[in-house]
């Protein structure tokens, strides 16, 4: 039997004892947890509750487990929403080999989402979440082989959801991807998403109205529109180059893409060509000046948010004192006075319904709700107080329940 860990590789120390030598559908450990709200797979998968973090683990061919495992390294390496890959083990006597992951925290599946009314109708913001991951796949020369809805966990971005690769072994990565290839991939995904919807449909959990095959060709016309605007090239005329300019940028950075570099190939008397290289790691620009001004990990749109807030409280710190704050000064107060009071009262029976960073955003959500209905601002604080009372309890439990073996019966 050989293990291979990802660095650190003591991560998965706590791994090392599990029954490796028999069929993982046989496995009987007080490790084993239930994942509800899961997604479906081809492959025999079971969840292990380790050292405070949760492992997916997927008993798959050798050789494909290798391949995938190399896959999801170089994805993580380029900064790609994917799950994080921690080892493989192979070399089983008589065994296929297993492929570990850790399973990322606070997200779900397309069926839970589209079966839990919390969520109304999540088709739109679904699709968009998938495209643009499979767009920034595109642009990292990494052909998918197998998109789909169940190939994917959306997790909450305030309000709009984030989708992650969870399933990598049918991929290639090139130095880039010709038409064909992301053809291919799109075409894929359309005739996938389909059936998924399908299957929804006749589970009576796709929303009324909602047709599988006109929902599929929108998910090809949004891949379409949103690969048009990061790649395209346009002439620019020399009177208007600047203003052009700034507007593809601000179109491309309000996608959630940085612009990596800026062509202008001389074009004659009409103008200049501009290409635009648009960065494929993971978007960041709201989400990593959160993180240096306050340490918060959060999505883009999560960052955007709070980084709102916090220019709202930098205005109230500024008109109280009478002269302007600093920044890094404001950051520090909002993070102290408003921020984690606010995590800090969450309930203990209620703690882990949501990341600390979505939740703030739904006090925020709920405390402009309060204000409009009272023709007030009825302030944070008290926001909060309300929320948890009427709205949080009311939020799905955590993803994971540890420290009880799963229902086998079924």
């Amino acid at each position: 039997m050989h293990f291979v860990f990802t660095p650190p590789g003591e991560s998965a120390a706590g791994l090392l004892d599990l029954s490796w030598t028999r069929p993982l559908e046989e496995w009987d450990d007080e490790r084993l947890v239930e994942i509800r709200q899961r997604g479906l797979s081809r492959h025999t998968v079971r969840f292990v509750a380790e050292g405070g973090a949760v492992y997916a683990l997927k008993e798959l061919d050798a050789r494909l487990a290798r391949r995938e495992y190399r896959l999801l390294r170089k994805l993580r390496s380029l900064g790609l929403p994917a799950v994080e890959v921690i080892g493989v083990v192979v070399d089983r006597p008589g065994l296929d080999a297993i492929l570990v992951t850790r399973f990322l925290d606070h997200s779900s599946s397309y069926r839970s989402l589209f079966a839990n009314a919390r969520y109304g109708h999540p088709t739109d913001r679904l699709l968009d979440a998938l495209v643009e991951l499979l767009v920034r796949l595109h642009l990292a020369g990494f052909m998918w082989g197998d998109c789909s809805l169940s190939n994917v966990l959306f997790r909450m971005d305030a309000g709009a959801f984030a989708a992650y690769l969870v399933d990598a072994e049918t991929a290639e990565m090139h130095p880039s991807l010709t038409e064909g290839q992301r053809g291919y991939d799109v075409s894929l995904a359309r005739e996938r998403i389909a059936g998924e919807l399908f299957d929804l449909s006749a589970a009576g959990t796709l929303p009324a109205g909602a047709d599988p095959i006109e929902v599929a060709d929108d998910t090809v016309r949004r891949y379409r529109a949103l690969w048009d605007e990061l790649t395209r090239e346009e002439v620019l005329h020399p009177t208007d180059q600047r203003y052009r300019i700034a507007e593809r940028l601000r179109r491309i950075n309000s996608l959630g893409f940085d612009v990596d570099e800026v062509e202008l190939v001389d074009a004659g008397p009409s103008g200049a060509r501009m290409r635009v290289r648009t960065r494929v790691a993971e978007p960041g620009h709201h989400r990593r000046i959160l993180m240096a001004r306050t340490g918060l990990d959060a999505q883009e749109n999560q960052a955007r948010r709070l980084l709102n807030d916090i220019a709202g409280y930098r205005g109230h710190l500024e008109r109280v004192r009478g002269e302007p704050v600093p920044e890094v000064v404001a950051s520090n107060k909002w993070l102290a006075e408003v921020y984690e009071p606010v995590i800090n009262a969450v309930p203990p029976g209620l703690r882990d319904r949501l990341d600390d960073v979505e939740l703030f955003h739904e006090v925020l959500e709920h405390r402009w709700f309060l204000s409009e209905k009272s023709g007030r601002d009825v302030g944070t604080s008290a926001a909060a107080r309300d929320y948890f009372a009427s709205v949080l309890p009311d939020v799905p439990e955590d993803l994971t329940q540890t420290g009880r073996p799963p229902d086998t019966t079924s």
